[in-house]
């Protein structure tokens, strides 16, 4: 397998490209909007040059791997010699649904469709598709260049053999996997999502600051990212999300989003991506510094 396409050219899509490339496969990066296209290509380019001041590539490396990348705004150009396509597009099922009937019809036979979603359903996704046995997870984490998980997720009715070829692929391009079967938030969401708004309900009644909150699980519990700052990282629209997905999925109030998510969701005050969510991203600093909503 040497062919991959993948569908979307956002932060994750762009990522996902990026180690492929890295890992001397032909890459069809796809998006309908060709802006979005060249934005992920420089953003691609200034990630090699990131790698390549700690020392971990070179430049003869770097301009190998951009020369791997194709760009496509047509999905039927960008998918036709595939064996592998990965769709990246946003988290949202709808959007999901549409894209896997396309990829399923546009396709070669033999080719092997995933997703990288965190949260959506595998075999709801599979069922779109006439290919249903070679339908499977993958979802990287972000930054993909840096981050090694991959947690491939088995729908109801993935074949066994493309399980075990996605993990073969997986571990070609420097990846660690977790393999999770297909219920809601799969592994990796159905622990971090809850920890993450139990976090926001902890910072709504009161109980702690943003910078409490945070430190307690940074320096208390060694985890490299305080709950607040990971999920202004995610994405506060994702988190809600996915809180959702989780709640529907188990019918389970512990899982209803938090008051205070769903209404900076509505705000739009969504995390770094929007320059405010429980931190401010627009002061030019590195420093974190509290949004003035929470002091």
């Amino acid at each position: 397998m040497k062919n991959i396409t993948v569908i979307g050219s956002g932060t994750m899509g762009n990522g996902i490209a990026h180690v492929f490339a890295q890992n001397n496969y032909s890459v069809s990066l796809v998006d309908v909007n060709p802006a979005a296209l060249e934005k992920a290509l420089a953003n691609i380019s200034k990630n090699f040059d990131r790698q390549i001041a700690k020392g971990n590539v070179s430049e003869d490396q770097k301009a190998q791997a951009l020369a791997n990348i194709t760009t496509f705004t047509s999905m039927a150009e960008g998918i036709k010699d595939a064996e592998l396509a990965i769709e990246a597009a946003t988290e949202n099922e709808n959007i999901k649904l549409k894209i896997f009937k396309e990829m399923d019809d546009l396709a070669p036979a033999g080719c092997l469709l995933a997703s990288n979603t965190s949260s959506i359903s595998i075999t709801k996704l599979a069922a779109k598709t006439k290919r249903p046995g070679k339908v499977i997870g993958m979802h990287f984490m972000n930054p993909v260049p840096m981050m090694k998980l991959v947690e491939v997720i088995n729908g109801f009715t993935t074949d066994e053999e493309v399980t075990k070829t996605i993990i073969e692929t997986a571990e070609n391009i420097g990846k660690i996997t977790a393999l999770s079967m297909d219920y809601p938030g799969f592994i990796a969401n159905r622990l971090l999502m809850p920890m993450i708004n139990e976090a926001i309900h902890t910072l709504h009644e009161g109980v702690g600051g943003v910078e409490d909150i945070d430190n307690i699980m940074k320096l208390g519990m060694a985890h490299p990212m305080g709950p607040l700052q990971l999920a202004d990282f995610i994405g506060l629209d994702v988190c809600h999300s996915i809180m959702t997905v989780l709640y529907r999925g188990f019918g389970n109030p512990k899982y209803v989003p938090c008051p205070l998510l769903t209404n900076m969701v509505a705000s739009k005050s969504l995390g770094k991506k929007t320059g405010e969510g429980f931190y401010n991203y627009t002061h030019g600093g590195k420093d974190l510094v509290v949004s003035s909503r929470f002091k």
